[in-house]
């Protein structure tokens, strides 16, 4: 298999770009609040032009979600490129997990708390973050149908393939993400109702 063509010169110095004016604009929204800081200032402060600022990125909430393209490709590449015998359900848990476990490597788990704690309380971030990541249901129900060997994704795969998205959004506003991956993902692959007549049980017994 063919490996993607490296970048020219010129597509690395955009991707640079681009990279550098998100970094900035993102920590100067951590610091002073997104509705605080104005695109002149994330221009002025990357030494770049406005509308420089908007060639890369269409509105202001974009400036914090970078790399949404590649997030697309990761997680249709968990379900697609996963190891023999494992679930497409392990693989997506497993990418999910791997995420985790990246941001708090690369930022220390105060500062990915801190952060998620800041989408959570900026409306405007959190709805934008939100749809963006859902769009992805059809990319990940074409790629299931695909390991399926079906034509099309069928209203099971479509329903599956939002409720897993879903999930993440839950498990990223989690105090404690890796407890609440594994109970997402129990209820998921289970369903509700054995867990509904277990808990059931439980509390009759107490």
């Amino acid at each position: 298999m063919t490996g993607a063509e490296p970048m020219g010169r010129r597509e690395r110095k955009k991707a640079a770009t681009r990279k550098n004016i998100s970094d900035v604009a993102t920590t100067m929204f951590f610091q002073r609040g997104f509705d605080n800081v104005s695109i002149r200032e994330i221009a002025d402060a990357a030494d770049v032009s406005p509308t420089t600022v908007f060639a890369h990125f269409p509105q202001k909430e974009a400036l914090v979600f970078d790399e949404d393209d590649e997030q697309r490709e990761r997680l249709v590449s968990a379900v697609r490129d996963r190891a023999h015998g494992t679930t497409i359900s392990g693989a997506i848990r497993d990418f999910y997990a791997a995420v985790i476990a990246e941001n708090a490597e690369e930022h220390g788990e105060d500062v990915s708390r801190k952060f998620i704690h800041f989408l959570n309380e900026t409306p405007a971030l959190r709805d934008y973050a939100a749809k963006m990541w859902l769009r992805h249901g059809d990319a990940l129900a074409e790629v299931i149908a695909e390991e399926l060997h079906l034509a099309e994704p069928t209203p099971e795969i479509r329903m599956y393939s939002r409720f897993v998205l879903q999930l993440q959004l839950m498990v990223a506003e989690s105090e404690q993400p890796l407890a609440a991956l594994d109970a997402g993902f129990i209820v998921l692959e289970a369903g509700w109702a054995p867990i509904e007549k277990r808990l059931a049980a439980s509390g009759q017994d107490r």
